[in-house]
């Protein structure tokens, strides 16, 4: 079996020096729609909430930046070539894990914030497989990167990668992660519209995928076109809850968690709805879906936790 179970678990942990600047950091934001009008905002290029994302000298960082920081994408790094079908950095990497990409889905994705994200930082990374769950038709790998600094930890990613053709193995089927939607209206709606070159620009972030920018290869993949990378979604979702529910300041957050339940193509809007309080205080819950499909979902079990 590709997966071996006991020796991806049992392996000693792997370490990776990660560096990043304010340029990657604006990259990242433009790369998920900073500058860009909202129903908010129709004038927001200059905007000085907005410029807190895009201009060096007001910078923050979004957390979700935690997932491309350093080194580019956690779920994987492949080249930019096409017949490249291996994953092969963090996590997919690690003694006893050899899946082909044909396979790999990213199922799901946590950010957990220790203290504000720097504008500029050097880092240890250091990435371990806690756990691999059998889900009978496939296997889930669970791959989480812990990231400290001289003054302490910064964040922890837990990132779950389903792999089609993998179960089956007698294993734990891990726990469940679905949340009921709240019965009552959302306390708030919003849209964001992904541009028709949103996927090119996140690229530049670290995930080279051709999937998102290929018409070619995303034929053979089985889309009609390239599709948005999933966690562009991910960031896209969080500043909008950072934006319209916690009154544009990045450091409320404290995790962000998400499973994504379906594509997204470039040119479509995203329809956001958000529960404050869900199902406690200092907990918001999010339903991302696309608007241009009838509400197809895109990203579901969400939950922004937040000071």
């Amino acid at each position: 079996m590709p997966i071996d179970v006991a020796k991806a678990t049992a392996a000693p942990p792997r370490t990776t020096e990660l560096t990043w600047d304010h340029k990657d950091v604006q990259l990242y934001h433009l790369g998920i729609g900073a500058g860009a009008p909202t129903p908010e905002k129709e004038h927001p290029a200059t905007d000085p909430d907005e410029l807190r994302y895009t201009l060096e000298s007001a910078l923050h960082v979004l957390p979700s930046f935690a997932t491309v920081a350093g080194t580019g994408s956690p779920l994987l790094e492949q080249g930019r070539e096409r017949g490249e079908g291996r994953a092969v950095a963090g996590g997919m990497a690690a003694p006893g894990i050899d899946v082909d990409l044909a396979a790999v889905l990213h199922g799901g994705q946590t950010v957990t914030v220790h203290r504000p994200l720097p504008v500029r930082g050097r880092a240890t990374q250091t990435s371990t497989v806690p756990a691999v769950y059998d889900k009978t038709k496939a296997a889930v790998i669970v791959l989480r990167s812990e990231v400290a600094d001289d003054d302490g930890p910064l964040w922890t990613c837990d990132t779950q990668i389903f792999v089609r053709g993998e179960g089956g193995f007698g294993g734990d089927r891990g726990p469940s992660a679905r949340i009921q939607v709240p019965e009552r209206a959302p306390d708030l709606t919003t849209e964001r519209r992904i541009r028709e070159d949103q996927a090119l620009l996140y690229r530049l972030s670290g995930d080279w995928n051709p999937l998102h920018a290929d018409p070619s290869f995303a034929k053979l993949a089985g889309f009609d076109r390239p599709i948005l990378h999933g966690l562009c979604s991910y960031g896209v979702a969080l500043k909008a809850v950072v934006d319209t529910a916690l009154d544009g300041d990045v450091s409320r957050v404290r995790a962000y968690t998400t499973r994504f339940a379906g594509v997204v193509f470039p040119g479509e809007t995203l329809r956001l709805r958000l529960w404050r309080d869900a199902p406690r205080p200092g907990r918001i819950q999010v339903l991302v879906t696309a608007a241009d499909r009838d509400d197809a979902p895109v990203l579901a079990d969400t939950v922004v936790d937040h000071t």
